[in-house]
């Protein structure tokens, strides 16, 4: 098997809080921040990586958001970390208050068992 087959994704939960900055931008501001500073800094950087985002400020006051970024692998998800550094989107427009990053059934790998899984129906 090659060092590619093997490699494990890895799935970060990024906790972040609005600045004021972001807030004080109208909505059509903010998706085109959005999409002309951090989604063209992430494509340059790295391949492998997925996105999405929820919003928790209805819940929450100390976060406001949780981005959960799928990365092939911990280069790629060590690149866009990089990336999104050199955005304003990093401690300017959102506080990252902080990552959470892990591999999905990690435990089953570690002791060669089935994973468990919920099934609702």
């Amino acid at each position: 098997m090659s060092a590619q087959e093997t490699a494990l994704p890895v799935t970060a939960f990024m906790l972040v809080k609005t600045t004021p900055e972001w807030l004080a931008m109208t909505p059509q501001e903010r998706v085109e921040a959005f999409t002309t500073q951090v989604v063209p800094a992430v494509k340059a950087r790295t391949t492998g990586v997925r996105s999405r985002f929820y919003d928790t400020e209805f819940y929450s006051t100390r976060v406001t958001d949780v981005w959960v970024w799928e990365a092939v692998d911990h280069d790629a998800y060590q690149r866009l970390v990089d990336a999104l550094r050199e955005t304003p989107f990093w401690d300017r427009y959102f506080e990252v208050v902080d990552l959470l990053v892990g591999t999905e059934n990690g435990y089953a790998r570690t002791y060669g068992v089935e994973a468990v899984t919920s099934i609702s129906t």
